[in-house]
């Protein structure tokens, strides 16, 4: 099917969807942190990039993306219907991830990405290595 939009009027409706909140991701997230007993996190800090998560006392930075909107290598997937209007936006997302953890980076903060797909369980023991290698888990 078609988009019923044009680009610039898709674009304004895309503009206005919030980016937090969303269960299967941040929350998913939080509940994987509370059932681990980590502690220390706040959500809605007001940093560069807007953090999902972030860790003030660690300087650490906590992004949870979507494998869609932020072209996930693994899972990916490029509409064909107004491909041109996809390839942008999602091409963009991937630079301003990457224009964000340049940013943190320089202001003293780590970043530490999270893809969706590490938040399911079949992934969990691996985002929990993650997590050791970073200081969040002994």
């Amino acid at each position: 099917m078609t988009d019923v939009f044009d680009i610039s009027k898709r674009a304004d409706v895309m503009s206005r969807i919030k980016g937090h909140g969303n269960k299967a991701t941040e929350l998913k997230l939080i509940s994987i942190f509370k059932s681990e007993s980590i502690h220390g996190w706040r959500r809605h800090l007001p940093l560069f990039g807007k953090p999902d998560l972030a860790f003030p006392r660690l300087r650490l930075a906590v992004f949870v993306d979507g494998c869609f909107w932020h072209g996930c290598p693994k899972h990916a997937t490029w509409p064909k219907n107004n491909a041109e209007f996809w390839r942008y936006k999602i091409t963009r997302n991937m630079e301003r991830d990457r224009e964000v953890n340049r940013e943190l980076r320089i202001r003293g903060w780590r970043v530490f990405r999270i893809w969706e797909h590490e938040l399911t369980l079949k992934n969990r023991n691996r985002l929990l290595y993650r997590f050791r290698r970073i200081g969040l888990l002994d």
